[in-house]
C-alpha cells in the first residue's frame, strides 16, 4: 500500500513541477509570449490509470503480482503570480495474488491529495500531501473451504521537491531533487472459515527516501497545436524503512513476521507524450516505471486536461 501512496504523491508532484506543465505557466501560448501574457487561472484534470507490479521471494515472503487499476480527478488554481495549488481524489482496487501462498486479497483504496508549487525564475519548490484509508478483503485457501478476513487500512504522505528549469529553444534539461515520507497502517484481523482460521495483528510501514534526477523534454508547434515529449530517470535511496513485525496466532500459538521492505537503492524512469489542442485542452500518455532489487512496477496513465 506503501507505493500506492508513493505513486500519487509522485504524480502530484509532477503536476506541480513537471517541466511541460512548468512551461505552460510561464508561456501560456508555446511560442515565447511572456509572464504577463496570463494563460488561464483554472484547471481541471481526469486521469485512468493501471499498475502492474511484480515482487519475487524474499526470505519467508513467497513473492506476489499486483494489479491495479484506478482514476484520478483534480481542479487547480493560479492563486498569485507564480503560486499554484491543486486538489485531487485518487480512487484504485488492487488485485493480489500470492500463488505460492494459495492467497488473495483486494485492496480499494481512496486518496485524497494536495499540492502546490512556486515558481521563482527558473526555480521551483514543490509540495504534495496525500491522505488515504481504505478497505482490505483476504481469502486463504486452506484445503477444507476459505478462511476470509476483512480489515481497514491507511496512509498518509508528504514529498517536496526542488527543481531547475533550464530551457534551450524548445527543448529543456530539469534537474530535480526530492524528500518523500510515507507512512501506511493496516488494521488487525481475525480469520472466518476454513481449517484452523488465525488472528494477526495490525502492521505499520514508514519510509522516508531521497529522489535525484531530471527530466529533458521537446516540444513542437504545428496547426496551432503543442505536441510535447519527455524522459525522465531518477535515483532513488530509501535511507529509512520501518517495516513492524506482525503476530500471527493460531489458538495458544502465536509467531512473529517480519515485515518485508525495498531494496534501499533503486531507479525511476518514465516517459510522457503530451499533445494540446488548444489553450485550454489538453490530452496525455503517461508511462511510469519503479525498478528495486526485489520489486519491478509499471504504471500507465491517460488524461485530460482543461484549463478556464
Amino acid at each position: 500500500m506503501a507505493n500506492l501512496g508513493s505513486s500519487f504523491l509522485e504524480r502530484l508532484g509532477n503536476q506541480a513541477s513537471g517541466g511541460f506543465n512548468r512551461i505552460s505557466r510561464s508561456n501560456p501560448g508555446g511560442g515565447g509570449a511572456s509572464e504577463a501574457a496570463e494563460g488561464p487561472q483554472f484547471r481541471a484534470w481526469g486521469e485512468a490509470y493501471g499498475i502492474s507490479a511484480t515482487t519475487g521471494p524474499l526470505g519467508f515472503f513467497v513473492g506476489d503480482h499486483r494489479q491495479t487499476w484506478g482514476g484520478v480527478a483534480g481542479l487547480g488554481a493560479r492563486v498569485a503570480p507564480g503560486v499554484n495549488v491543486g486538489f485531487s481524489v485518487d480512487q484504485s482496487r488492487t488485485a493480489i495474488d500470492v500463488p505460492l501462498a494459495l492467497q488473495s486479497a483486494t485492496l480499494d483504496l481512496t486518496q485524497l491529495g494536495f499540492n502546490a508549487s512556486v515558481d521563482k525564475g527558473p526555480w521551483t519548490w514543490a509540495v504534495a500531501l496525500v491522505h488515504g484509508f481504505g478497505r482490505v478483503n483476504s481469502n486463504r485457501d486452506t484445503g477444507q473451504g476459505l478462511a476470509t478476513a476483512g480489515y481497514n487500512a491507511q496512509i498518509d504522505g508528504a514529498l517536496t521537491e526542488l527543481s531547475y528549469y533550464w530551457n534551450i529553444d524548445q527543448s529543456r534539461i530539469v534537474p530535480k531533487a526530492a524528500l518523500e515520507y510515507v507512512r501506511a497502517s493496516t488494521g488487525s484481523f481475525q480469520e472466518v472459515g476454513g481449517l484452523d482460521p488465525v488472528m494477526a495483528s495490525g502492521a505499520t510501514v514508514e519510509r522516508s527516501r531521497m529522489l535525484i534526477g531530471a527530466e529533458i523534454g521537446h516540444y513542437w508547434i504545428f496547426e496551432r497545436k503543442i505536441l510535447d515529449l519527455s524522459a525522465y530517470g531518477k535515483f532513488v535511496d530509501n535511507f529509512a524503512q520501518n517495516f513492524g513485525s506482525i503476530l500471527v496466532s493460531l489458538g495458544p500459538q502465536s509467531i512473529a513476521v517480519q515485515g518485508i521492505g525495498e531494496s534501499q537503492l533503486g531507479a525511476d524512469a518514465g516517459a510522457s507524450a503530451s499533445l494540446s489542442l488548444s489553450n485550454t485542452v489538453r490530452v496525455y500518455l503517461n508511462y511510469d516505471g519503479k525498478f528495486r532489487s526485489a520489486l519491478q512496477s509499471h504504471q500507465g496513465t491517460v488524461g485530460v486536461e482543461l484549463k478556464w
